[in-house]
């Protein structure tokens, strides 16, 4: 028990680290009053989004508090789980809200700085996305570790269950599983509603600005462009940083649950929380790795981004061995190999996002080739090596499963299996706090980007900041795809998680339970179906929404273009706040549907089905939103590569036909990359939480 104070621990040294970061961004110049004018507006815009947002999310959450506290009085779950509800959403939106305030606060700052060097830039970039991973680990660990000792203590003197008693581990991990539903949630709406703000004003300002109007971009006649800055942050910091707040917290709790179910209690549990905390430490050291020189080119800056991830990695791998040695003992050391598969798995998904999506490597160069005969080959081109680019990671993910399983002692105890499955994700998850940095680095360099052409900085700041914004879309694709893989390993742990819940449950109101999982059963089978079906109809949805959004954008910026006479030539302003208004408006309405889509399913299909008929939906979701997810997110980072190739002077250059192709395949890839893909993530793990948490009242109530 003593050990599992460093959790706590762990969560203040990361809040800790991450209050010092924010201080030492500050205390940076802005620069120029026009740069500060421009930041300005960029940080009202997000802010006006984000009250906007979480004012009709917090309508939801008041709805679902209600729906859970009558189940509650009807018996279905504990008192504690509509309060765990609202914690989980409340840290997970703060989180996403934190990061981007201080990305929207460090735009100027690292233009500013690129008027130095390029190390200035890096450095004040970087660090301001390393406080997005630091507070995501922080607040998820204080979550966790709250909810664990107020568990504990009520169940051992309140009701006076002995801490030797299995029941006690079991009645706290049931009830920890369920706050994994209200940052789910919560990271949902970030996602969508961010996804589809982002890209609404980004293929909006392209379509017209470049293709149309042949103006760079991020030029500031453009009336879309500060939307798009906006968006950048909205989508990108906040929508991403909730979404793998979601997927830390799951990954803990599930295996944690998975723990209790495989007979190993405390100790089990011991292993994630205090692996969390040990990533928190890893990836403090890892961020003074990050440096490099003033003529850096993209490969030395990648290099100065991995030597950060890679040196946490090794941390991770070193200290996990002697806490799975004094948790469990050498005669369970096999969990120590499903850790490191998990830590390998989720750097070889990274360095495999990179060489189908970073145009340093053949396939993003070849794509671009097909630009030179019109924008329908290119995209042709986009959605191959996309469907190409799955097979690598499946079977990364294929092996990191097997790897964990039987190395867990699986094959002797299909539950220890299982939980050697569950942390192999933590062990993917244990270097988050680095992982987000590079990750929410990106869109403040690009913002940087946007600033200084907006703000007419010299000609090597913008290459500076370019060369930044170059790595960025790089590391951003890196990030979704370790997103991507974490999900999928997380998303398996649930459904067994959601397995044992459901024999527990039986077990407690004596009900006759006729757990069939076999694909030859009915309801597994149509459930399968369902769940395969889901990813497909959830991206439908969010890229008609990012569709209809754009259209609106695209009508908007050119109703301004022929109206306000001098705005071509330079001589007028453009009107960024309707723009801005258009994106929000588009996005609070639009991603209703598809969260609502993701809650109501499981229920409606566990009712229908039964038990069995969710395990399978919860399987089909996983299988093909894991897929489709890589999918979407490598041809959309293809895709931006695929221009920015270009645009470096390759192939005719800014302004050539073959330019103009390759924004015609960015603006597909937009939506795929940015709002659909990364959100598939959160619908597969959504999915099997709110099937946890309606569990009782599905096997009341359900036809099967």
């Amino acid at each position: 028990m003593a050990t599992l104070v460093l959790a706590p621990i762990g969560s203040i040294a990361a809040l800790l680290f991450a209050f010092f970061l924010i201080k030492s961004v500050m205390k940076q110049d802005e620069g120029t009053d026009e740069m500060k004018k421009i930041s300005l507006a960029v940080r009202k815009g997000a802010n006006a989004y984000l009250k906007r947002q979480y004012t009709g999310v917090g309508l939801f959450f008041a709805v679902m508090f209600v729906i859970l506290l009558i189940l509650a009085f009807a018996g279905h779950l504990t008192f504690f789980v509509p309060f765990a509800f609202l914690t989980g959403g409340f840290f997970s939106g703060l989180s996403g809200f934190i990061g981007m305030r201080v990305a929207t606060n460090a735009n100027a700052r690292t233009a500013n700085a690129c008027r130095s060097g390029l190390n200035k830039g890096l450095r004040i970039a970087f660090n301001s996305g390393a406080v997005m991973g630091l507070v995501v680990v922080g607040l998820g660990l204080l979550d966790v570790s709250i909810w664990f000792y107020l568990l504990y203590w009520f169940y051992t003197s309140v009701q006076g269950i002995s801490p030797t008693d299995p029941v006690l581990y079991q009645n706290i991990t049931s009830a920890m599983l369920t706050f994994g539903m209200g940052a789910s949630s919560m990271a949902l709406f970030a996602r969508v509603g961010g996804g589809i703000f982002t890209k609404a004003a980004d293929v909006g300002a392209d379509l017209v600005g470049k293709v149309e109007a042949g103006i760079p971009e991020d030029d500031p006649r453009n009336p879309a462009v500060i939307a798009d800055n906006v968006g950048d942050n909205v989508g990108d910091v906040a929508g991403m940083g909730a979404d793998l707040y979601e997927s830390y917290v799951g990954s803990i709790v599930s295996s944690s649950a998975l723990a209790v179910a495989a007979g190993l209690g405390l100790q089990g549990i011991i292993v994630p929380m205090t692996m969390a905390a040990v990533g928190v430490l890893a990836s403090i050291i890892g961020t003074f790795f990050v440096r490099s020189g003033e003529q850096a080119t993209q490969s030395v800056l990648l290099k100065a981004l991995r030597r950060g991830t890679y040196g946490s990695s090794i941390i991770i791998a070193v200290i996990s061995f002697f806490l799975v040695r004094y948790a469990l003992g050498m005669e369970r050391i096999g969990v120590y190999f499903a850790i490191l598969a998990g830590l390998v798995a989720g750097n070889l998904i990274g360095f495999c996002t990179e060489y189908f999506t970073s145009d340093t490597y053949p396939p993003t160069q070849n794509l671009a080739k097909t630009s030179e005969t019109g924008p329908a080959t290119i995209i042709i081109g986009g959605l191959s090596l996309g469907m190409l680019s799955t097979a690598i990671p499946v079977l990364i993910v294929a092996v990191a499963v097997l790897v964990s399983f039987f190395a867990s002692g699986g094959g002797a105890s299909f539950e220890t299996g299982l939980y050697g499955v569950a942390i192999s994700a933590v062990g993917m998850l244990s270097t988050l706090g680095i992982t987000l940095a590079t990750d929410a680095y990106g869109p403040i360099a690009d913002n940087a980007g946007g600033i200084a052409e907006m703000a007419h900085l010299p000609e090597e700041v913008r290459e500076r900041t370019d060369a930044l914004d170059s790595l960025g879309n790089t590391t951003a694709a890196t990030g979704k795809g370790f997103a991507i893989g974490s999900a999928a390993l997380t998303a398996l742990a649930l459904i067994a998680a959601y397995s044992d819940e459901i024999k527990n449950i039986a077990a407690k109101n004596n009900m006759v339970l006729d757990l069939n999982t076999s694909i030859l059963n009915p309801p597994v089978l149509v459930g399968l179906f369902i769940g395969g079906m889901l990813p497909f109809l959830f991206s439908a949805l969010t890229m008609q929404a990012v569709g209809r959004a754009a259209q609106g954008i695209v009508m908007e910026v050119r109703r301004q273009f022929r109206e306000i006479k001098g705005l071509m030539e330079g001589t007028a302003e453009a009107d960024y706040a309707t723009c801005v208004d258009i994106c929000t408006k588009a996005a609070q309405k639009e991603m209703i549907l598809p969260a609502l889509i993701a809650i109501i399913a499981p229920i409606v299909v566990g009712l229908i089905l039964g038990v069995n008929g969710v395990v399978g939906m919860l399987a089909g979701a996983a299988v093909t939103g894991f897929v489709m997810a890589v999918m979407m997110a490598n041809a959309g980072g293809a895709w931006d590569n695929a221009k920015k190739h270009i645009e470096a002077g390759n192939l005719g250059g800014k302004g050539s036909d073959q330019h103009k192709a390759a924004v015609v395949g960015d603006t597909v890839g937009d939506p795929f990359k940015d709002t659909s893909g990364p959100s598939i993530n959160i619908l597969i793990k959504l999915l099997s939480m709110v099937s946890i948490v309606f569990a009782s009242f599905i096997l009341s109530n359900s036809i099967f």
